[in-house]
């Protein structure tokens, strides 16, 4: 069994027991959060639509860190501009505890 979820504008496929990466939440280290289930798949079926809609996916939230940093680098030829910029993104990290269909 698995589930189509939705956060941070992203879709995520997520089985029981799966440990994601997701963009940050506003929420703390153990706490249970819900998602938003876009469609479900069973043994056989795949419910999609307002039906998913009615199955929810429970998740506990293992850390919020930032990830490994990422150069930004600009430059134009001729002028002697160069730019160098690094940024570290937030994110939560989660562990899906239950899909009810």
């Amino acid at each position: 069994m698995y589930a189509i979820i939705a956060t941070g504008g992203k879709q995520y496929k997520v089985s029981e027991g799966d440990v994601i990466r997701v963009e940050k939440l506003e929420a703390a280290a153990g706490e249970t959060v819900t998602f938003p289930v876009l469609a479900v798949r069973n043994d056989e079926t795949l419910v999609a639509g307002a039906d998913a809609a009615k199955a929810t996916v429970s998740a506990t939230v293992v850390e919020t860190a930032k990830a490994k940093k990422v150069i930004v680098y600009k430059y134009k030829r001729k002028t002697g501009y160069h730019k160098k910029n690094g940024h570290r993104q937030q994110y939560t990290e989660v562990k899906i505890e239950s899909i009810q269909a």
